[in-house]
């Protein structure tokens, strides 16, 4: 038998296929037809042609193709008997790319920062040939290469990836993957600078926490000390001391590995403690009296000494010294020399010590012979 048809079909149009014989013995055994196709969704007719026009059998096969059809081969066959004869066809379908999907590398462990990472866009089928491809993360552009390779892959290319694959007939679009990098970092709230009494938050955090697909681990250190272990991500300081402050770090641990997160500076501010005012004499030789105040505060505290209410020296803008006065500062320390001393150095000397929190003094009693 021969088969005329069109050279391709097209995914949803009806085609029909004519098989034909140029022959014609209606009284007899001998039998035309079609092997191969769909019955749910083809039609099959027949008909004999003998006339003065010409001598023939005909069968037509009309039939709505899909793409997994494409490359599906169809036989239309004549038989006599035990004897047979056939015509082969296979079908192209033209279709726009199908069973579009995304394969991830590595498919398993974790994906950690630094690491590179490569999606592949996979056509299940495609006629014509896939021409072109495009890459979205979170629905944003970003290739247009079958393959998009994240080398030195950072904590921002978490996310849900999904390709494109495109030909004259259509657009395949894969469903989306998640490429998660497992990568620990802590946050402060509301900052990592707060002052004694704030309640405070630190949080560990990998990308996706929320929507990792098994339950994670955090380990938490300060000063590079074990502190806690357990599956809360948080640490909660409901009013935050001046003791808590420090270095703190967290290891996040799944089932594929762990990641650590850089440590975070918690610093806590508070007003002066009360100072301590220490008075020397040195009776001995060259008469001296030292005279240091130290305080405890953060930020540092700015520190005076007096007199009687008068100012002699202070920490911080330059007072006018006598001759007999020295001064020595450093971080909340204050020194004050007095050579030649003599009673008229005596008196009750004051120190105060004050930042942006709050300020505070202590007093002490010197009597100089």
């Amino acid at each position: 038998p021969s088969v005329t048809s069109s050279e391709e079909q097209t995914e949803g149009q009806r085609s029909t296929l004519e098989c034909s014989t140029p022959y014609v013995c209606p009284w007899s055994d001998i039998v035309l037809y079609w092997e191969g196709y769909d019955p749910r969704v083809s039609e099959v007719s027949g008909r004999f042609q003998l006339d003065a026009g010409g001598v023939g059998h005909q069968v037509n096969l009309t039939s709505t193709f899909s793409w997994k059809d494409h490359s599906k081969k169809l036989l239309c066959e004549v038989s006599h008997g035990s004897r047979k004869a056939s015509t082969e066809v296979v079908l192209r379908v033209r279709h726009a790319p199908k069973d579009t999907r995304v394969s991830l590398s590595p498919s398993s462990g974790n994906i950690g920062v630094g690491d590179t990472v490569t999606l592949s866009c996979e056509v299940g089928s495609s006629h014509p040939p896939v021409a072109g491809y495009h890459w979205y993360k979170d629905g944003v552009a970003v290739g247009t290469e079958r393959v998009l390779t994240l080398r030195g892959v950072r904590r921002e290319d978490h996310g849900r990836y999904h390709c494109e694959a495109r030909n004259a007939l259509g657009t395949g679009v894969s469903p989306a993957v998640t490429v998660r990098v497992f990568s620990a970092e802590i946050s402060a709230s509301p900052a990592a600078e707060v002052r004694e009494g704030t309640a405070t938050t630190l949080s560990c955090d990998v990308p996706g926490r929320d929507g990792h697909p098994e339950e994670l681990t955090y380990t938490w250190y300060k000063n590079s000390a074990w502190l806690k272990e357990g599956p809360a991500h948080t640490l909660l300081f409901p009013a935050v001391a001046a003791g808590d402050a420090g270095y703190y770090s967290c290891r996040v641990t799944n089932s594929q590995g762990s990641d650590t997160a850089q440590a975070i500076s918690l610093s806590v501010t508070y007003p002066p403690r009360i100072p301590t005012l220490t008075l020397f004499q040195e009776t001995q030789g060259g008469r001296l009296v030292i005279v240091r105040c130290t305080v405890d505060s953060h930020p540092p505290a700015t520190l005076a000494i007096s007199r009687d209410g008068t100012v002699l020296a202070t920490s911080g803008a330059q007072v006018a010294l006598r001759q007999r006065l020295s001064v020595t500062a450093s971080r909340n320390s204050l020194r004050l020399e007095i050579r030649d001393a003599g009673p008229r150095d005596s008196g009750k000397y004051g120190c105060t010590a004050s930042n942006v929190h709050g300020n505070a003094s202590a007093t002490k009693v010197l009597v100089t012979r």
